[in-house]
């Protein structure tokens, strides 16, 4: 291949209309956490929206008669607010004194620091390495004392964010010694301990429920719903709930409005830059077709044939061999006296674009 038109496939190269292989990958990469991070918001919105239309029901005496009118004795997607008593049996801290409750989950978390490769620093990280979650039947009961009913509180362990109290918590750290110190510095890990954690849900602790409210042979029960709805055991109040979940909205669609702007911006430069390409072809064809008219123009001028001028010849004086490339349109189209001869600002013959080097060419 002639050094003129590597020259030239180089240059086409580099003007190519289609995105790069990073411009690719940022588009296809911020469309998909685009898709993901929509499909989280519109789950978090639904889960508001069905929050607040759940039917808010007292734990008073009236709570059977408005279940037993209900259709199939049951209200789908109920709020009730009530106080954690236990039905027979009661969990006892292992590590506090005099406190009961009726969920307790214990969690050993081991943290250590990891030699990151790429940032040349030490990253924190924990894992859980051991986690026990015990629970015995409880009730949710009105904050009146006075009122009998009670509601059986069923499988809560499959709540969505079950909210428990930390009772007890120790950092034992790692003993440390030379040969250690040695060890983990090559290992690239480094222990600093375990955390050890105790979380229960007390007794008399004010507790919101949401979920299926049904009656079941005289006896109220408040079970994860159905039709895909959350179920949720709180220590919150009502109102906090639904702002805790609108606010976790709010952060979903921060994201998906930033990924979102990033995926249209991107797209956009792309689309730009095709029709800036295909925009600058159709220009500089329609200029090599007037250059081509107006030298066959100068050659009936001359008198000369087409067919008996080189394909390789200068394009302006038709005589000479073309022997250098213009920067940066690319074309090999003059001989190096015609070049000289061209009036400044030199502009290539043919697109007329500025002439910013030259490169001298020989044939071999």
């Amino acid at each position: 291949m002639s050094r003129a038109r590597k020259i030239k496939q180089d240059h086409r190269m580099d003007t190519s209309g289609k995105p790069s292989t990073a411009q690719f990958l940022l588009l296809a990469t911020s469309s998909a956490l685009t898709a993901v991070f929509y499909s989280v918001y519109w789950r978090r919105t639904t889960t508001v929206a069905r929050l607040k239309g759940a039917k808010k029901v007292s734990i008073d005496q009236d709570m059977k008669n408005i279940l037993t009118e209900a259709p199939g004795k049951c209200v789908p997607y109920a709020v009730i607010e009530g106080v954690v008593r236990s039905v027979k049996e009661t969990l006892n801290s292992q590590f506090v004194d005099n406190c009961k409750g009726v969920i307790e989950r214990l969690t050993l978390k081991e943290k250590k620091m990891v030699w990151n490769r790429t940032t040349h620093l030490w990253n924190e990280s924990e894992k859980v390495i051991h986690q026990r979650t015990s629970t015995v039947p409880f009730d949710l009961v009105s904050h009146d004392e006075a009122v009998a009913a009670t509601i059986r509180v069923i499988r809560p362990l499959d709540s969505s964010e079950l909210d428990l109290e930390t009772t007890y918590e120790n950092f034992h750290p790692t003993a440390q010694s030379l040969t250690n110190v040695i060890g983990h510095f090559i290992s690239g890990e480094r222990p600093k301990g375990i955390h050890e954690m105790e979380e229960m849900l007390r007794l008399g602790e004010s507790v919101t429920g949401v979920g299926e409210l049904v009656l079941d042979n005289n006896l109220v029960k408040l079970q994860p719903p159905k039709q895909g709805l959350r179920y949720f055991l709180s220590r919150l109040d009502y109102d906090s709930l639904v702002e805790k979940q609108q606010s976790t909205v709010r952060f979903w669609r921060i994201l998906t409005m930033m990924f979102g702007v990033v995926a249209s911006t991107t797209l956009f430069f792309i689309l730009w830059k095709q029709w800036a390409y295909h925009t600058q072809r159709r220009k500089k064809k329609n200029v090599l077709e007037e250059f081509k008219e107006q030298q066959r123009k100068r050659m009936r001028e001359l008198n000369v044939e087409e067919a008996s001028v080189s394909p390789s010849a200068c394009t302006v004086c038709l005589s000479q061999e073309r022997s250098c490339a213009f920067l940066e349109c690319g074309h090999v189209c003059a001989c190096d006296r015609c070049y000289q001869a061209l009036p400044k600002p030199k502009k290539c013959p043919i697109c007329r674009a500025t002439i910013e080097r030259v490169v001298p060419l020989y044939n071999s």
